[in-house]
């Protein structure tokens, strides 16, 4: 099965779609080829796009995440993915839960990723202002391309 990669949040609208667009760009980049999804434990925002504020702070970094449409995630997303990604330890939890036994999809969580900063959360910004984005963007950007860098 070739790599996939899932990233999950609790609304799909702020930090997830922030990491699927920041790992599109490392892996363009990086001129490797992945399926790359985004999608949230809770069913408030499904079919919305991402927050203003997410689709701002990506494109300021030259990513567009305007087309993407929040989703939550379902059990074929266990099989489908060979990396289901968490942007905190609540989600995290959540995925571990809903996991069938039978899966082969490794969890984890996104700054686990990125040296230092292992076992913390990408703060979720939905409730700050403009510079919490910006703070979550720095944290998946730097995540996702050391993930990146660490896949065959």
């Amino acid at each position: 099965m070739a790599k996939s990669i899932l990233f999950v949040c609790l609304g799909n609208i702020c930090r997830s779609p922030l990491a699927e667009g920041a790992m599109r760009d490392a892996v363009l980049k990086a001129g490797q080829e992945f399926l790359i999804d985004s999608a949230g434990t809770g069913a408030w925002h499904i079919g919305n796009p991402p927050d203003p504020r997410s689709i701002a702070v990506a494109a300021r970094h030259g990513v567009d995440i305007s087309g993407l449409r929040a989703r939550q995630v379902e059990q074929a997303d266990f099989e489908r993915f060979t990396h289901i990604i968490a942007l905190d330890r609540n989600n995290l939890s959540d995925l571990k839960s809903l996991k069938p036994e039978e899966s082969e999809a490794r969890l984890s969580l996104l700054l686990d990723h990125l040296p230092g900063r292992e076992g913390q959360n990408v703060a979720d910004p939905y409730y700050g202002d403009d510079s919490d984005f910006t703070r979550a963007w720095q944290d998946v950007s730097a995540a996702t391309a050391e993930f990146c860098r660490s896949l065959p």
